[in-house]
């Protein structure tokens, strides 16, 4: 048997202790845990290259994928070497990285892992099982996506999801992490035919087909990643559900996506024209069924954790459209004993149903989720169970729910009752606006972070302000405070306008404004029906004497000269 101390199994947090015997492969953390374990028969071929703590040892099994054993000495390889060719008989390869920094290669499938060479040496390797997602992104261009640990805990040896080592949990959760890779693929590509065995077989010149390189890359992934399971292993399919959030993309252009619902024992799928995703029930946090206002559909919204990706783009609500008369008949693909035995009192056999009903119990019954509905506590104007608004520019509705208020379509909203200081209803707009509908400001305890949904109309004034009180949150209508300012500000132009000498008075004690000859008057009118009489106007009455007027004017000139200069001075002024 050969030992070796502070050996890291798949990128594990910490180290453990690696031994080699005849029976086979053993690994166990030095803090204490599960032990992983791989059998003399299990093993397939074994490399040895540099790595980031030291040496590593790759070992391709036949059943458990890649594995990777890292932290070993350089004088360590004549051990190992030795160890796999005595008690398993293989030979130990050394395979040395490309290290010139290109990011131009060819890609390699190889039996557990993806392999980018540059110069027929791998720059990279990608194992199989770490890939959850790919997709077409462009017509040149494939999207990998990684698989992400549930939780900061996970080290993927600490035995979750059944085992010391879970498919797609080999790292645990760090500040930066790689989550997606796209590879440009350019040109076309021969299409070879294969025959009954699965080999490539040679066709005639003429009947050779050219495809494109990048869908051939695409359809490779798939298939070496089981990432796209075979139709029979669906326990039911939902054809062209409209899909309001996440949206596809034609073109360059977004637009409302229709996706096939692909529902399996442990995820489900949506498959678009441009556009595939794969979503394990684990990552379903929340399940509402809203039924849309206009009395013609229902929104299924389905909050994910972590969230969708599209690029740079993230989901973390799905946001499904249903016709609420449109029925459906299904029979799920599923033996007796399954439904006898996993999901009893979970799901039936058949279904005749509308098809937003069947869709939330299949999904109840496979995620064991609970489907939230709006409350009981609220009722709109029309008798509905949401209001009409807006975010922005965005238009949709807003759900009043038992724990919290959900916003839909678009952007999908989630805001709990826990998170809430204070709600704030307030008058936006002209007086004509401002009569009609209303704002609600959410403020949360998060940083201050605020929610705002305008365009509200006044007829659900009340029934917000009934569910608010029901749920006792804190409420601040600043429209009583708008209501009384208006009315004070009604009062005061009423005081000002009821006496001529205030008005001029105010004028004449405006300072040194009106020494500025170069200012123009915006507000000005020179065929103004106001019967203030303007300063320099002939009808004005000065309260001033002759003699305190000559004082202003330096003595100089006649009163009908004084009267002519402010004359030039108001046509200047007007043109």
């Amino acid at each position: 048997m050969e030992a070796f101390e502070r050996i890291y199994l798949d990128l594990s947090k910490q180290p453990g202790k690696c031994r080699l015997a005849e029976a086979g492969l053993g690994w166990k953390p030095s803090g204490g845990g599960d032990t992983f374990t791989l059998d003399t028969n299990n093993l397939g071929t074994a490399q040895w290259s540099r790595a980031a703590r030291g040496y590593e040892l790759k070992i391709m099994s036949r059943t458990s994928g890649v594995v990777q054993l890292d932290g070993f000495e350089q004088e360590d390889f004549d051990r190992v070497a030795k160890a796999f060719k005595l008690f398993y008989g293989i030979n130990l390869e050394t395979k040395e990285h490309a290290l010139r920094g290109w990011n131009w290669g060819k890609g390699e499938f190889g039996k557990a892992e993806l392999a980018f060479n540059v110069q027929n040496r791998p720059a990279f390797e990608i194992p199989y099982s770490e890939i959850s997602n790919t997709n077409l992104a462009g017509k040149n261009e494939v999207a990998v996506e990684f698989s992400l640990p549930a939780d900061g805990n996970e080290t993927g040896t600490n035995g979750h999801l059944g085992g010391a080592r879970s498919r797609g949990r080999k790292a645990g959760a760090a500040k930066d992490q790689l989550v997606e890779m796209r590879f440009y693929i350019p040109g076309t590509v021969t299409k070879k035919e294969k025959d009954e065995d699965g080999e490539e077989k040679s066709v005639d010149g003429d009947e050779v087909e050219e495809q494109n390189a990048a869908s051939l890359f695409y359809d490779t992934l798939m298939d070496k990643a089981e990432i796209g399971e075979v139709a029979g292993d669906t326990f039911a399919t939902f054809l062209d559900v409209l899909h309001l959030t996440p949206r596809q993309v034609l073109k360059r252009v977004l637009f409302y996506g229709r996706f096939d619902i692909d529902m399996y024992e442990n995820s489900f799928r949506l498959r678009g024209k441009t556009y595939d995703y794969k979503i394990q029930y684990e990552h379903i946090k929340k399940f509402m069924l809203l039924p849309k206002p206009d009395d013609l559909h229902t929104l299924i919204t389905i909050g994910l954790d972590p969230p969708l990706r599209q690029g740079q783009t993230r989901y973390p609500f799905l946001v499904m459209q249903f016709k609420r008369e449109e029925e459906v008949i299904i029979e799920l693909n599923m033996t007796e004993e399954m439904l006898e035995g996993k999901y009893k009192d979970k799901l039936m056999p058949r279904y005749e149903q509308p098809q937003h009903m069947v869709v939330a119990q299949v999904f109840r019954g496979l995620t064991g989720k609970r489907v939230v509905t709006p409350s009981k506590d609220f009722s709109s104007h029309h008798q509905q169970s949401g209001v009409k608004c807006s975010i922005k520019a965005n238009e949709g509705h807003l759900f009043c729910l038992d724990k919290s208020f959900m916003f839909v379509p678009k952007p999908a909203t989630y805001i709990s009752f826990d998170t809430i200081s204070v709600i704030v209803m307030s008058r936006v707009g002209g007086a004509i606006s401002a009569s009609r509908t209303f704002d609600i400001t959410i403020t949360t305890k998060n940083a201050g972070s605020e929610h705002q949904f305008s365009n509200i109309n006044r007829e659900e004034q009340k029934p917000l302000e009934e569910f608010f009180a029901a749920k006792n949150l804190k409420i601040r209508n600043e429209m009583l405070e708008d209501s009384s300012a208006l009315i004070q500000a009604a009062l005061n132009d009423a005081d000002i306008n009821s006496s001529e000498e205030e008005v001029v008075t105010a004028r004449v004690d405006r300072g040194s404004a009106d020494e500025d000859d170069e200012s123009l008057d915006e507000d000005f009118q020179s065929d103004s029906d106001s019967d203030v009489a303007e300063e320099y106007d002939s009808a004005h009455e000065s309260s001033g004497s002759d003699e305190e007027m000559a004082d202003a004017d330096g003595g100089k000139g006649s009163e009908d000269e004084r009267a002519a200069e402010p004359k030039k001075k108001k046509a200047k002024t007007t043109k």
